[in-house]
């Protein structure tokens, strides 16, 4: 249990920080202290309803959540996520570990992409907004992460949202996919509610330290911090399936 506490703050912390649900950082871990991936799966999922509702309320306060933005998206990911954990329990776990290392690989990938930022933001349809959420909730559950890796990049480089206000609506986001996505894991298969519990409120302390620092601190070492952890899951995975 000592391990799983610094685990949960470790994961709140990185959560908060960057702006992500925590799953990406919190599954393969717990497939490196040995967790199979679909308990991982559930326990992230639980993890991340604690840290990303805590999350989007210290964002709120500090008047960085614009939550008209992303309102319409998140119920997208509620409906996708739905769904996710019944297609989950019928996929092999090696399958969802490839999945998982294809979504790394993308995270990783698109830090190296530069952000253009200054221009105007622009205005969508919701029903393509609605859409963009299905999609990201339904694909970012089946894995056990937030979908905010992948709907940040959506929102600054399509919609030309600013990067720090699309890193709290990325969190915020995570909300709907992940009561969606607790409710949907659930009724496939059970959940190991205590570990996921314990290590979600662990993680609260590691958000409100990780909130804390994400505007104090320079934008390129943050940057540099988030491939350095991506390339170290990219190694664990690869060597872990194929080797």
């Amino acid at each position: 249990m000592v391990e799983l506490i610094f685990l949960g703050m470790g994961v709140g912390l990185l959560s908060g920080f960057f702006g992500i649900g925590g799953g990406t950082i919190l599954v393969p871990s717990l497939l490196l202290i040995g967790y199979q991936i679909k308990d991982a799966i559930g326990i992230s999922v639980v993890q991340m309803v604690f840290s990303s509702i805590y999350g989007s309320y210290l964002n709120n306060k500090k008047k960085t959540l614009d939550i008209p933005l992303v309102l319409t998206i998140g119920i997208g990911g509620f409906c996708g996520a739905l769904i996710s954990g019944f297609i989950a329990s019928g996929i092999d776990d090696k399958v969802l570990e490839i999945i998982f290392l294809a979504f790394a690989f993308f995270a990783l990938g698109r830090l190296f992409f530069k952000t253009t930022t200054g221009r105007e933001q622009k205005n969508v349809n919701k029903v393509i907004l609605f859409s963009i959420g299905v999609v990201l909730g339904t694909l970012s559950m089946l894995i056990g992460v937030g979908g905010s890796i992948l709907l940040v990049p959506i929102l600054v480089t399509f919609l030309h949202v600013d990067l720090k206000k699309a890193i709290s609506a990325g969190l915020f986001f995570v909300v709907f996919s992940s009561v969606s996505g607790l409710i949907s894991h659930s009724l496939s298969r059970e959940i190991d509610f205590a570990s996921g519990i314990f290590i979600g409120l662990a993680s609260l302390i590691g958000v409100y330290v990780g909130i804390h620092f994400k505007d104090r601190v320079d934008a390129v070492l943050q940057k540099k911090l988030l491939v350095g952890f991506y390339l170290l899951i990219v190694i664990y995975l690869t060597k872990r399936i194929f080797f």
